[in-house]
């Protein structure tokens, strides 16, 4: 039976790799569950990251309490500590190339040895597809890989690059070459969580090229558009207490360069309670800002809508 494989990638500071495998399994079982189709084989792929800078934000956080005056900074624990410093700390360690390159190095091992052997995904069987289910800084770190230009420079040695490669060939349409764009699984849906992807269309600004992912995404929606004929299903879920997330269904213009025909693009609002929206705009949202962004992984909902989203690609 032709194969969907859901890619699950987690965000900043996830720490427990078993922990968050579980997790990732509870949302697939919800997906599964979801999909009527039952001629198809749904395959979870839990892309694993977190740990890989886990010891420099333990370094730089015991520096700041070293200082005489820590503890007269406010809300050093909940706000500082719990959400500013790893969201901040993994996205500056991933700017570094020694941090990314370790990055891509676990997450190409994770992937070829959860869907391989290499070959079943550059070549796969008719039918096959891809879905992306990714949380916060780690829709970032995907698409940088898959479209960012830094990754084709000379100064990158012959293993990353080999990585790089092997990533984006897994994906109909991202291939270096005419023939490698043609290599690959189609990708059929994404399902952002908590993204602050739409910052990205910034990156647009005076032409900037190293971390602009704009050309090299609409180039692989054309060439996929071209083989399935029909928008991209583009899932964008966002908690309104969430500080991190941002909807995208208006910016999308901005990074496609107008192209915005070539997805089919949704804001989705997670569930919240009551008191999120008596106290929406006090401090109070955002001293619990960090339970909203992680909120996703466990909402019942979102995992149902990923399903119902799967299930039309499969009609």
């Amino acid at each position: 039976m032709p194969t969907d494989y859901i890619i699950f990638m987690h965000g900043v500071n996830v720490r427990d790799r078993q922990g968050f495998q579980t997790q990732a399994n509870d949302m697939f079982e919800v997906i599964k569950k979801s999909v009527s189709d039952r001629s198809r084989t749904l395959k979870p792929v839990v892309l694993f990251w977190g740990d890989v800078g886990e010891e420099r934000i333990k370094q730089l956080h015991e520096g700041f309490t070293k200082s005489p005056q820590w503890h007269k900074f406010w809300f050093r624990d909940e706000l500082r500590t719990n959400q500013i410093l790893p969201f901040v700390g993994d996205a500056a360690m991933y700017l570094s190339r020694t941090i990314s390159k370790n990055i891509v190095r676990e997450i190409t091992q994770q992937a070829i040895k959860q869907m391989g052997p290499l070959e079943s995904i550059i070549h796969p069987p008719e039918g096959d597809r891809l879905h992306l289910v990714t949380h916060s800084w780690g829709t970032v770190i995907l698409f940088d890989i898959l479209f960012a230009s830094r990754w084709e420079e000379s100064v990158l040695d012959d293993e990353t690059l080999e990585q790089i490669e092997n990533i984006r060939r897994g994906f109909f349409g991202i291939g270096a070459n005419e023939e490698e764009k043609s290599y690959g699984i189609p990708l059929a849906s994404i399902h952002t969580m908590g993204s602050p992807i739409s910052l990205f269309s910034l990156i647009n600004v005076d032409g900037a090229k190293s971390f602009n992912l704009t050309p090299k995404l609409k180039e692989f929606l054309e060439a996929r558009q071209q083989k399935k004929l029909k928008p991209l299903v583009w899932r964008n879920y966002a908690h309104p207490g969430d500080p991190i997330a941002y909807p995208l269904e208006g910016v999308m213009p901005l990074l496609l360069g107008g192209a915005g025909d070539l997805v089919d693009i949704k804001d989705i609002m997670s569930p919240s309670n009551w008191l999120w929206g008596a106290f929406g705009d006090t401090i109070l949202p955002i001293l619990n800002g960090g339970n909203a962004h992680g909120s996703y992984w466990t909402q019942k909902e979102i995992a149902q809508e990923i399903g119902k989203a799967i299930g039309s690609k499969s009609k």
